[in-house]
C-alpha cells in the first residue's frame, strides 16, 4: 500500500489543492452545498480571515498516489487560550476519502504541530473564520441539506474521529422551524411580556449602522455565558469581520435588537435567509453564470436561519428571548419564507435549548466538538 505523505500548503497551488478537494469528494452528494471558491480562498489567508490573525496556524494536505486525498487546517487561538487560561489548538476544514489511514496521518500530522509549540490539547472541528460558519462534526440528521454556514461531513468521519482517540467535548443543536405554524397566542404573550417589563425590539438601522455595532458588542458582552468552553465575546474587529463578509446577503427586516424603554440595548437575534439554496445552483462560482443564478435563485429562497440570539443576563426569564424569536419569525413570514433553522444552540445552554423548544423548534441536527489531551 501506498504511504500517506503530509505536507504544509504554501502556495497558491496548495491553497487551490486544498480548496478543490472538496469539490471532488462530494461532487455525486445531493446534500452538500459546495461554498464559493472566493470565499474559501479568502479563509486562507490572514488578510482575508481574523482567526489567523490571533495566532500561529497551518493548512496540511495529505497525498497518496500523488493525489491529494486530505486535508486539514489547525492552529492556536491566542486570544482565546489567554481568556481561558489554556494551552490548546483547533481543528477545521477536515476533509479525507473513507480511507481511516489518511485521517490517521492528517490528525497525527496537526497533534506533532501543537505539541511543538507547547500545546497540551486540541478541540475540534473549529470555525475556520472564529465565526459561527462550519463549527463542529456532523453526527446526526444525514438527510438534508445543510442551512447556510452549518457543516455536512459523512458519516464516516465520525468514525474517524473517535477511532483516533478524540472523545466528545460537547454538541450544539440545530432546531426546524414551520413558520407556518407559529400560534397567535404567542404574539399576544409576548406583547403581555413588553408591556410588563418595559421593553421593545426593533429591526437594525443601517443607518446608523457603527452605534448599533457597538450596541450588539454590548450585549454579547453581558450576555456571554463564562463557561462556554471554547468560544469568548468577539472584539468589535470581529465583529466588523463578520458584518463585512455577511453584509451583503443581510436582510435588516431580519436583525432585531432589544431595548429598554430608555434604549438601552439588551438583546439581539441575527437571522440570514438560507443562501444555500442559492450556492447549490452555483457549483462554487460567481463567474461566468454565477451571478446569473444567484440574482434568479435568490427570489425563490423559502428559509431563513437564526443563528444569533442573545439576551443579557439581568433581562433573562422576562419574555426577552420569546419577543426576539416572535419578530423573527413574523419578519420572516411576511418575506414569504416557509421555514426556518435554529442555532446552532450549545446542549448545555439549556436555558436556550428550553427556549428554542418552547417557540416550537423541533431539534432536527447535531454538531459535535471533539477534543483530544496528551
Amino acid at each position: 500500500m501506498a504511504a500517506v505523505i503530509i505536507t504544509e500548503a504554501r502556495t497558491r497551488l496548495d491553497h487551490e489543492r486544498f480548496i478543490k478537494l472538496s469539490y471532488r469528494l462530494y461532487r455525486h452528494d445531493p446534500n452538500w452545498v459546495p461554498p464559493l471558491y472566493s470565499e474559501m480562498r479568502q479563509n486562507m489567508t490572514p488578510e482575508g480571515n481574523v482567526l489567523l490573525r490571533l495566532g500561529p496556524h497551518a493548512h496540511l494536505l495529505a497525498w497518496k498516489d500523488r493525489r491529494v486525498v486530505g486535508r486539514l487546517a489547525v492552529g492556536i487561538d491566542e486570544n482565546l487560550n489567554a481568556q481561558k487560561g489554556r494551552k490548546e489548538g483547533y481543528i477545521s476544514l477536515f476533509e479525507a476519502e473513507q480511507d481511516y489511514a489518511i485521517a490517521e496521518a492528517l490528525f497525527d500530522a496537526a497533534v506533532d504541530w501543537l505539541k511543538e509549540r507547547g500545546m497540551t490539547g486540541v478541540t475540534g472541528p473549529q470555525s475556520p473564520s472564529n465565526g459561527d460558519d462550519y463549527r463542529g462534526l456532523l453526527v446526526q440528521g444525514f438527510d438534508s441539506p445543510p442551512v447556510l454556514m452549518n457543516s455536512y461531513n459523512p458519516s464516516y468521519y465520525v468514525d474517524f474521529f473517535e477511532r483516533y482517540g478524540f472523545a466528545k467535548f460537547f454538541d450544539r443543536f440545530a432546531f426546524h422551524y414551520d413558520l407556518t405554524k407559529v400560534p397567535e397566542r404567542y404574539g399576544r404573550m409576548v406583547q403581555v411580556v413588553q408591556e410588563r417589563y418595559g421593553f421593545r425590539v426593533d429591526p437594525i438601522d443601517l443607518k446608523r449602522i457603527h452605534a448599533e455595532f457597538v450596541d450588539i458588542k454590548k450585549i454579547l458582552d453581558q450576555s456571554w455565558p463564562e463557561e462556554w468552553p471554547d468560544m469568548v465575546p468577539p472584539t468589535i474587529e470581529e465583529i466588523q469581520a463578520e458584518a463585512d463578509r455577511l453584509i451583503s446577503i443581510a436582510v435588516p427586516e431580519l436583525i432585531h435588537i432589544a431595548r429598554t424603554s430608555a434604549g438601552e440595548p439588551i438583546g439581539v437575534a441575527v437571522a440570514l435567509p438560507d443562501y444555500n439554496q442559492v450556492l447549490v445552483k452555483m457549483g462554487g462560482r460567481l463567474f461566468p453564470l454565477g451571478w446569473a443564478k444567484y440574482l434568479y435563485w435568490r427570489r425563490k429562497i423559502t428559509g431563513a436561519r437564526l443563528f444569533i440570539l442573545m439576551v443579557d443576563k439581568d433581562w433573562h426569564r422576562k419574555g426577552v428571548s420569546a419577543a426576539l424569536y416572535h419578530r423573527t419569525f413574523c419578519a420572516a413570514r411576511r418575506l414569504g419564507y416557509t421555514h426556518g433553522e435554529g442555532g446552532t444552540v450549545h446542549e448545555f445552554n439549556t436555558k436556550m435549548v428550553q427556549d428554542a423548544l418552547r417557540a416550537g423548534g423541533k431539534l432536527y441536527k447535531v454538531y459535535r466538538i471533539y477534543r483530544k489531551d496528551w
